[in-house]
């Protein structure tokens, strides 16, 4: 399957807010990235979309010879849960009024 642009911003969108909440969870990973590094993510669960920004990051450093890159792998995203609790379906809202 070929992901169009909107796909490929929507994955990565995810997997950025994801991994903002896994640092926020984990504060001690940021000592393992380095001041001023590109940070790419290669979801190891979609391998479309791991050469996708594999390709992406090469391409830029060829362009701006950054050096500094972190590559985090990722081997799959658990999933998302909802926090409603005890929801139901009704015809008749019970909301007072």
């Amino acid at each position: 399957m070929a992901y169009n642009q909107e796909t490929i911003f929507e994955k990565n969108q995810t997997l950025s807010f994801e991994f903002e909440r896994y640092i926020l969870d984990h504060p001690e990973t940021l000592d393992q990235i380095p001041s001023g590094a590109e940070i790419v993510l290669l979801p190891k669960y979609d391998p479309e979309l791991y050469q996708i920004n594999l390709k992406m990051i090469q391409d830029v450093r060829h362009q701006d010879d950054h050096p500094l890159v972190v590559y985090v792998e990722i081997e799959a995203l658990a999933p998302s849960r909802s926090r409603l609790i005890n929801p139901y379906m009704t015809s008749h809202p019970t909301v007072p009024v």
